[in-house]
């Protein structure tokens, strides 16, 4: 049984005129079905247009439905193919209805009602944002007491354990014992007590995606999507971003053309990765400790903002492509959480951080303990010279230049950020050994004294601003190894570099432009 789809006045009228226009050329007209041909153009269907250029009188057939695609834009309200796209899901929904039998509540239903506010052409954005503020927010302020909580325990207590165990064996006072206390339970240890924050994150973010929203976000987010070339379906993998960059990259073999995988997978990237919290949260706490939530939800929403304007680049540069067609995304209704999937999903990535925390965190920081005990130059022997004089502080110190126009020239910055290529966890990690960050019980508070310190010293008294052009550059630079190598496997090296070289020379360049425009201004 053949179906006729009735795709309303204006089009039915478009596709009769452009029939019209097909029986006038007589070897269009011979070769393919003439509503076909209509309604496929109409559609701007990939390729017919091409090919119909090549038959005797299909350039005049092409340029008549040029004709009436801008003619139907007024009364229609949206492109052709929207409508067209339309009418055929409608006529899909009453045969699948009459075949199954499915008994339709009257009127609409809770979902729709909801939908009609959170996916709302002009409110659909902000209450996004408004989200991912409040995700935010109480992610720094429910989960902060935990954390102190937590730094008290691993700087006072457990370090205490290890200097005894240490004591009991003979390496009391040894290389060996700093090598257990300074690096690995220090550089672990200061990364462990963010446990808590990523937790709270994972958890909203988990709740966000069982009540059925996050499609919805990335539904409101199609027509910014489109202004760089891709559809709101590509915001998709970059939500998974927000946890880890890495299953982000690999979440792009969703998208259908090779175009679209490649840009989403080179801004993937630029969405703060579930590593990257630890450090905002460390840094506003040390110089914006009233308004750390703020702070913290700017970088999200920076790196959203440097996605698009990136993505807008590529477009017309190395990307080019034609306008994408609209999302046609099917909604899951609205359901309400169950405990067991969220602590399921929250647990997951949990675990997942904690794995890097043993494996990744935990070998960095001995490579970077090492470093810091091998003295260079005159003066200190193995484990007992100033950090300054070490290996370390000697790489550190050479690309510390490099940083003091963006205001933290200092070394043990730039050494933090060195080692944050290997992973962000590290960045943390290497500030607490770099500064030599110990206190009684209050290792935390010590180390962010002495970042405030040193960042008010290397800015000439403008430590704040240093310290967000730090987030900006830990924002936008390569994420990890594990990122870099998930790039390389989808997109090839060719892409892989471009993602190292032009985010890092983006990062550079943003951080400084941040503090020397902050100068300026203040």
């Amino acid at each position: 049984m053949s179906v006729v789809v009735d795709y309303g006045a204006d089009v039915e009228a478009a596709v009769k005129r452009l029939i019209e226009a097909i029986h006038a050329a007589p070897a269009v007209a011979e070769r393919y079905p003439h509503r076909w041909l209509a309604l496929a153009l109409l559609d701007e269907d990939p390729g017919v247009a091409e090919r119909l250029e090549a038959v005797e009188g299909g350039r005049a057939v092409v340029a008549r439905r040029d004709r009436l695609l801008e003619e139907l834009r007024g009364p229609l309200g949206a492109s052709a193919d929207t409508a067209i796209a339309a009418a055929r899901f409608r006529a899909v929904n009453e045969i699948a209805g009459d075949a199954a039998k499915v008994s339709r509540p009257s009127g609409r239903t809770r979902t729709d009602r909801i939908d009609a506010v959170v996916a709302n052409r002009w409110l659909g954005i902000p209450i996004f944002l408004a989200s991912m503020w409040l995700v935010f927010t109480l992610t720094t302020d429910v989960a902060g007491s935990a954390l102190e909580w937590l730094d008290t325990m691993i700087s006072g207590p457990v370090v205490g354990l290890v200097s005894e165990g240490a004591a009991l064996v003979g390496l009391g006072g040894t290389w060996a014992e700093s090598l257990l206390t300074d690096g690995a339970v220090a550089g672990v240890g200061a990364v462990i007590v963010f446990v808590p924050i990523l937790l709270s994150l994972y958890l909203a973010l988990a709740l966000l995606e069982d009540t059925g929203y996050m499609a919805r976000a990335a539904f409101v987010m199609d027509r910014l999507m489109r202004g760089v070339g891709l559809q709101g379906k590509s915001f998709l993998p970059m939500l998974v971003g927000f946890g880890c960059t890495v299953p982000a990259v690999y979440a792009t073999r969703t998208l259908e053309k090779e175009r679209d995988r490649i840009l989403t997978g080179l801004l993937v990237p630029f969405m703060s990765c579930g590593a990257r919290l630890p450090v905002y949260v460390l840094m506003a706490s040390a110089f914006f400790p009233g308004r750390a939530g703020l702070v913290v939800f700017g970088m999200y929403l920076l790196g959203i903002v440097v996605a698009l304007v990136v993505g807008w680049a590529l477009k017309r540069s190395l990307l080019p492509a034609a306008d994408p067609a609209p999302a046609i995304m099917e909604m899951p209704p609205y359901r309400l959480p169950t405990a067991r999937t969220i602590w399921s999903h929250t647990w997951r990535r949990t675990k997942a951080f904690l794995k890097d925390a043993g494996s990744i965190i935990f070998a960095t920081t001995i490579i970077v303990w090492l470093l810091m005990a091998v003295p260079v130059g005159s003066g200190g022997s193995f484990g007992a010279v100033d950090v300054e004089e070490s290996a370390f502080g000697a790489v550190a110190g050479a690309a510390a230049p490099v940083f003091e126009p963006a205001g933290f020239g200092g070394w043990e910055a730039a050494g933090s950020l060195l080692s944050g290529f290997v992973a962000k966890e590290v960045v943390i990690s290497t500030m607490a050994q770099s500064y030599g960050a110990e206190g009684d019980g209050e290792e935390r508070a010590s180390l962010i004294s002495a970042i405030r310190e040193d960042f008010e010293e290397t800015s000439g008294g403008a430590g704040a601003l240093a310290a967000v052009a730090f987030m900006v550059f830990v924002l936008l630079y390569t994420p990890c190894m594990a990122a870099v190598g998930a790039i390389r496997s989808e997109l090839g090296s060719r892409w892989m570099w471009l993602s190292i070289v032009g985010q890092t020379a983006l990062a550079w360049a943003a951080a400084v432009a941040v503090f020397q425009a902050g100068r300026l201004l203040l």
